[in-house]
């Protein structure tokens, strides 16, 4: 289906998003205060590129060879790689990162260097994640790999019995997979569904990818081997284990945002409309957890404050903090869930219940 063609009820709790919007537009201007990056935000840029860079120069220039202190740095890079995509390069693909279009095109092509490429990523996330939030067939989060079910609208399997237990394992492959092969794959998917309009555009975005795989895969992965004398396994082990950390931080951050006891999955009709509002909408399909712990909040990129990031995209993540006051006491006037989970090991139970339950076809996911 085209996805343009989805709609979303404007008339219902039409009130509710108009008055939110008053009221956080209010905040910033009686606090005289930009929407986007603050001296804080471009510190912790600088901050994270070298927890990226630093490690590799060490590793390239071979001042560490010993096979541990090897490995930890590649390590300490999918830390990095982590912290940029979650902190720097997700504002920046919002143009939440600054009011320059230039800085937060520069900013989001940081993606490319970590292996993953931006325009497939703006597609997915931007475009049918933040339009279509746990909708079956159009949010491509929740469309997972055969052997996990993160919908109560998708067809059991034997095997969900027990994703409760091994998804945690596979998380560490997504970030792997979409470096290897997702990101081709997604483009060609863009393209039949016509999200990718035309044959032009499909070509010069496969280019796209082609190109900055070729620089990335050059630079880390072939670059070491020519240069090192460090066996290839070992290199290609430290390698893997910069994408394992990467693809465990982002998969267990982003789904237990979306994939728990307390959201929904509504579905559009046979001709696309979604009966709701498109905030409301929003508000029922999204979860905050640990609000109050600092130093996730700072890592993550503000995104345990997943709800106000769906409602304001564009504003950087610095500010999601005070305007979560805002937005919980719009929704409690108007009656709308605002659902929040105090603790971050309280929310990694929460998503293996969630887990549990779709993988048992549980009412309760449904």
């Amino acid at each position: 289906m085209d996805f343009t063609a989805y709609r979303f009820d404007r008339k219902i709790d039409a009130d509710f998003y108009k008055t939110l919007r008053a009221r956080v537009n209010g905040y910033f201007e009686t606090n005289n205060i930009s929407r986007t990056a603050n001296s804080t935000m471009v510190i912790k840029t600088i901050t994270l590129i070298a927890l990226y860079l630093v490690p590799y120069f060490f590793i390239i220039t071979g001042l560490v060879s010993a096979t541990l202190p090897f490995l930890a740095l590649w390590l300490v890079m999918g830390l990095g790689a982590a912290g940029i995509g979650f902190s720097v390069m997700h504002d920046a693909n919002h143009g939440a990162y600054s009011t320059n279009k230039y800085v937060n095109t520069a900013l989001g092509q940081l993606m490319n260097i970590l292996g993953a490429n931006s325009s497939i990523w703006k597609l997915q996330h931007n475009v049918l994640h933040h339009s279509f939030t746990n909708i079956e067939g159009a949010d491509g989060d929740i469309n997972a790999p055969g052997f996990l079910r993160f919908s109560p609208h998708q067809k059991v399997k034997p095997i969900h019995r027990y994703q409760h237990i091994y998804a945690w394992f596979m998380y560490g492959f997504m970030i792997l997979l979409k470096v290897l092969y997702t990101d081709f794959s997604q483009a060609v998917h863009f393209r039949k569904t016509r999200l990718v309009k035309t044959r032009k555009d499909f070509v010069t975005l496969l280019m796209k990818i082609s190109f900055w795989k070729v620089i990335y895969f050059g630079a880390f992965l072939v670059l070491p081997m020519v240069l090192l004398p460090i066996s290839n396994w070992l290199i290609l082990l430290g390698f893997f284990l910069m994408h394992y950390a990467v693809g465990m931080a982002m998969a267990v951050i982003f789904q237990s945002a979306h994939v728990m006891p307390e959201t929904q999955f509504p579905l559009a009709t046979e001709d696309g409309n979604v009966e709701n509002n498109w905030a409301v909408h929003q508000m029922i399909t999204t979860t905050n957890f640990a609000p109050n712990n600092k130093l996730l909040s700072w890592y993550v990129g503000g995104l345990n404050f997943q709800v106000e990031h769906h409602l304001f995209p564009t504003i950087c993540h610095v500010h999601y903090k005070e305007i979560s006051k805002i937005v919980k006491e719009t929704a409690n006037e108007f009656g709308v869930p605002y659902n929040t989970i105090g603790s971050f090991r309280k929310t990694i139970v929460e998503h293996a219940k969630m887990l549990y339950m779709l993988g048992h076809n549980s009412p309760q996911a449904a």
